[in-house]
């Protein structure tokens, strides 16, 4: 039960289109460059395909890590990963995964719950992180709520695709 790399990879696609959407000037975009202190000279000396390269390779990572939190499947491999036979197969132990697997790997394998799961991972660890590095940066609460809605969005619908498609 470990994530297929194909879903992976399309869920690390979600980040930079939400991105694209979301840091758009006719949606938060100005807003956001604003509170971040951005400015229109700053923006064109970055090197963007590094940048854009390097934030799939980080969502990518990132899908590989919440596949595990929003698929709850996934915690049987980690409880039962020392048990003798684990990797054999017709093993007891991998008979029982396989049966396990057969009678509840669906279970709560839907976009919603997955965005859902998302949601809450974006508003529990996400936004106190940011909140944190936000007060010591001396930065304003709005620059904070803008930065922590981006992931937030971003991390229920990648928990969406993972968890009904992964």
């Amino acid at each position: 039960m470990f994530p297929h790399v194909g879903i992976v990879a399309l869920a690390a696609l979600v980040p930079l289109l939400t991105g694209f959407i979301y840091y758009n000037p006719k949606v938060i975009g100005t807003a956001w460059m604003k509170e971040a202190e951005m400015t229109e000279e700053k923006m064109k000396s970055a090197n963007m395909l590094l940048i854009f390269v390097l934030s799939f390779v980080f969502a990518f990572m990132l899908g590989l890590m919440l596949f595990s939190l929003v698929v709850h499947q996934t915690d049987i491999y980690s409880t039962l990963i020392n048990e003798e036979g684990f990797a054999k197969p017709g093993s007891e132990i991998s008979m029982y995964i396989d049966d396990f697997m057969s009678k509840y790997g669906s279970n709560f394998r839907t976009f919603k719950h997955g965005a859902l799961h998302g949601t809450i991972i974006g508003i529990f660890i996400v936004f106190p992180v940011f909140a944190t590095n936000s007060m010591f940066e001396r930065k304003s609460w709005k620059y904070t709520f803008i930065n922590s809605g981006y992931w937030i969005i971003t991390l229920a619908l990648m928990g969406g695709v993972l968890c009904q498609w992964g």
